[in-house]
């Protein structure tokens, strides 16, 4: 329980970015979801459709801070080699 007035403001401060944090990554992780489950399923075409989506979902969880840069990129590297070699 929170003793001081700035420390009142803090709580109701984390509870908002807690809120805003986890709509990011839910987004990112239904994205890459949505994009694994279309290799999965052997569709070519919705996985090349899904997949310029998908890196976008990916830059703006890197701008927002959910992932971090380096592992955003293994994510669209992997997923990019994936979605190409589905294609032949």
């Amino acid at each position: 329980m929170p003793n001081h007035k700035s420390a009142e403001k803090r709580v109701r401060q984390n509870e908002k970015r807690r809120d805003v944090n986890r709509g990011n990554r839910g987004r990112l992780r239904t994205g890459i979801k949505k994009l694994r489950a279309a290799l999965e399923g052997g569709e070519a075409g919705a996985a090349q459709e899904l997949l310029p989506q998908t890196v976008s979902l990916i830059d703006k969880a890197v701008q927002k801070g959910v992932l971090h840069r380096n592992a955003a990129a293994r994510y669209k590297s992997r997923l990019t080699v994936r979605v190409s070699a589905s294609g032949e």
